[in-house]
C-alpha cells in the first residue's frame, strides 16, 4: 500500500525493450529539437550497445548525463543491456529511466558543452544540491506482477477497440462506386497515422516526467539569458527528449501503441487482399452491400498481366499510404502540441490503471457470454428473428471480440521474445505476420471449401462453424498481425535492411496464401459460405 504523498512507479520487465512500438525512433525530426535530434538506424545503435557491454563501467558526471541523448531503438535497448551487465537491481529507483538514461560507458558520440564544466567537482556538488532541493516526492514502485497485469489489461481492452474500429471502418469504406476496393486500406492508414502521433507526442504523458513547470518557466523567460539560464533551457530540452522515451514504458502507452494500433491494422487482411487482386477475387462494391459475399458473376475475366497490375496496385497503395500516415501522424503531434491535453498523473496511476483491469476482463467475459446468448437469437432482447438461421451478430462482431485478445497478447509476447534476436530483421513482428497470414488462409479455405455429399448449408461447418471461422479471421488473425509496427520498423531500419525486411514479409506471406488459398481457388473454386462475411 503506497504511503500518503508518495508517487507510484512501474517495475518494467527487461524484455519490454524488444517492443519496437515502444523503443522505435521518431518517424520525423521535430524542428524544435534540432540540437538534440540525431537519427541512427536500428542496426547501428544495437551494435553500439553490444560494444558497450564489453567495456568497463564508469559513472558519468551530472553534466554528461544531462547532455547525453538516446534517439533510436538500439541505443535505448543498449541502456537496458548495460544495466543488466552492470548488475543493477531491476527493482531499483531508476528502473524506468533506463529506457533513456545514457550507457555507463561513454561511446564518444556525444560530449558535454564544456569539458571543464563536466569534470568540475564544484559544479557537480552544486547540481546535486540543486537537485536535492527540487527532488520530487518519494515514489512507491508497483510490483512487476502489477505492471504486467496493467499492461495485459490495456492490451485486452484496446484490442476490442481496435477490432471494432477496423471492422467499422471497413464497412464504412465499402460502398458502391468506392475508388479503392480494398477496404482494409483505410484501417491500416488510420492505425499507422495514430502510431506516428504516439511516437512523436510529448504532451499526453507529460506529467509522468514532470516537465510541466519547467517548460512553463522556460517559455515565460524573456530578454537576455545568462549562461545558467541557457543551461537550464537545454536541461529542459534534454529532459523533454528523455520523456519521449520514458513515456513508452507506461502500460497505457503500450496499450495504445501495441494494443490499439496493432489491432486496428491487419497485415494478414492486407496480404489476403493482395491475393484476391492476383486471383481476380477482390470484392467489387458495384451493386452489393458491405456485408454481401463475393458474387462471381460480378467478376470480369482478365489476363494475367492485369492480375499482376492489380497486385502491385494493392501493395503500393497500402505501403505508401501507411508510411505517409506514420509521418503525417508525427507532424500532427508536433503541430497540435500546444493544445494537446496531458493525462493527470494520479488519475492515470490511481484510477485508470486499476479500473482497466476490471473493465478489460469484464468486457472479455461479456463477449463470451454474448457469443453463447446473442441478442438477436430467437426470443432474444432484439426480438427481430424467429430462427437461429437469421442470427448474424456472432459472425460479424461478437466472435471477433472473443478471439481478439488472444491474438493481441500472442503478438505482444512473441515480440518480447524474438524482436531483439536480429538487429537488422525484427524477427518477432515477421513471425506473427507470417503465422497470422497463414492461419487466415487456412480459416478462409475451411469456410469456403465445398463439402461433397453435403448440403450447401454445411459449407464451412454450417452457420456456427462459419461464424467462428469469421471471428478467428477478423479477431485472432486481425489482432495477431500488424501493419503499424511493420511500417514503423521499415522507417527505422537501414535502407537495404528495410527493403529486405519489407520484401521478405510480403513475398513469404503472399507465397503461403498462394499455396493455401490458391490450391482451392484454382482447383474447385470458392463456395458461398453459410454465414454473412
Amino acid at each position: 500500500m503506497a504511503s500518503e504523498g508518495a508517487e507510484e512507479d512501474y517495475t518494467v520487465p527487461n524484455d519490454y525493450e524488444n517492443l519496437d512500438e515502444i523503443a522505435g525512433p521518431s518517424p520525423v525530426e521535430n524542428p524544435d529539437e534540432q540540437r538534440f535530434y540525431r537519427h541512427e538506424s536500428l542496426e547501428q545503435s544495437r551494435s553500439n550497445s553490444k560494444e558497450d557491454q564489453l567495456r568497463p563501467q564508469r559513472h558519468n558526471s551530472i553534466e554528461e548525463r544531462r547532455f547525453r541523448k538516446l534517439d533510436s531503438l538500439e541505443e535505448r535497448q543498449g541502456s537496458w543491456a548495460n544495466r543488466r551487465a552492470s548488475g543493477i537491481d531491476e527493482e531499483g529507483d531508476e528502473n524506468l529511466t533506463e529506457f533513456t538514461a545514457p550507457p555507463p560507458v561513454d561511446s564518444g558520440q556525444n560530449t558535454p558543452p564544456s569539458a571543464e564544466d563536466s569534470t568540475s567537482p564544484s559544479i557537480d556538488r552544486a547540481d546535486e544540491k540543486e537537485n536535492k532541493h527540487q527532488r520530487s516526492p518519494r515514489r512507491e514502485r508497483a510490483s512487476k506482477l502489477a505492471t504486467k497485469l496493467y499492461t495485459c489489461s490495456y492490451l485486452i481492452f484496446f484490442s476490442f477497440i481496435g477490432t471494432l474500429a477496423r471492422l467499422g471502418l471497413q464497412a464504412l469504406t465499402f460502398y458502391p462506386g468506392a475508388p479503392v476496393q480494398t477496404s482494409v486500406l483505410w484501417a491500416n492508414f488510420a492505425g499507422s497515422l495514430f502510431m506516428g502521433f504516439l511516437s512523436e507526442d510529448r504532451k499526453l504523458f507529460q506529467e509522468e516526467w514532470g516537465l510541466g513547470d519547467k517548460a512553463k518557466r522556460r517559455d515565460e523567460e524573456q530578454g537576455k539569458k545568462s549562461e545558467e539560464e541557457k543551461e537550464a533551457e537545454e536541461d529542459v530540452e534534454a529532459a523533454k527528449k528523455k520523456h519521449g522515451t520514458v513515456k513508452k514504458t507506461i502500460p497505457l502507452y503500450i496499450g495504445l501503441a501495441t494494443g490499439f494500433c496493432g489491432s486496428f491494422t491487419s497485415f494478414s487482411s492486407f496480404v489476403r487482399d493482395v491475393f484476391f487482386a492476383l486471383s481476380n477475387s477482390l470484392d467489387v462494391p458495384v451493386s452489393q452491400t458491405s456485408s454481401a459475399p463475393i458474387n462471381p458473376s460480378l467478376m470480369v475475366s482478365r489476363s494475367g498481366g492485369y492480375d499482376f497490375m492489380a497486385l502491385l496496385a494493392v501493395i503500393i497503395l497500402t505501403l505508401t499510404l501507411c508510411l505517409g500516415g506514420l509521418q503525417c501522424g508525427a507532424h500532427l503531434a508536433i503541430a497540435l502540441e500546444p493544445i494537446t491535453p496531458s493525462i493527470p498523473f494520479y488519475f492515470g496511476r490511481k484510477f485508470v490503471d486499476r479500473t482497466i483491469v476490471i473493465l478489460a476482463f469484464g468486457a472479455w467475459l461479456g463477449a463470451i457470454f454474448l457469443s453463447i446468448w446473442p441478442p438477436d437469437r430467437p426470443g432474444g432482447s432484439t426480438g427481430a428473428h424467429t430462427s437461429w438461421a437469421q442470427e448474424t451478430w456472432r459472425g460479424e462482431v461478437i466472435y471477433a471480440l472473443v478471439f481478439a485478445p488472444l491474438g493481441c497478447l500472442l503478438r505482444f509476447y512473441l515480440s518480447l521474445r524474438l524482436n531483439g534476436r536480429i538487429a537488422s530483421f525484427p524477427l518477432g513482428t515477421f513471425t506473427v505476420n507470417i503465422f497470422g497470414t497463414a492461419m487466415l488462409g487456412m480459416f478462409y479455405v475451411l469456410q469456403h471449401a465445398p463439402l461433397s455429399g453435403t448440403s450447401a448449408g454445411l459449407i464451412g461447418g454450417g452457420m456456427v462453424g462459419c461464424q467462428v471461422l469469421q471471428g478467428l479471421m477478423d479477431g485472432f488473425c486481425g489482432c495477431l498481425t500488424t501493419v503499424s509496427t511493420w511500417v514503423s520498423e521499415l522507417k527505422g531500419l537501414r535502407r537495404r535492411h528495410a527493403y529486405t525486411y519489407g520484401a521478405a514479409s510480403v513475398l513469404v506471406a503472399l507465397g503461403l496464401l498462394v499455396i493455401i488459398m490458391g490450391s482451392l481457388k484454382w482447383s474447385v473454386g470458392f463456395s458461398t459460405p453459410a454465414c454473412v462475411t
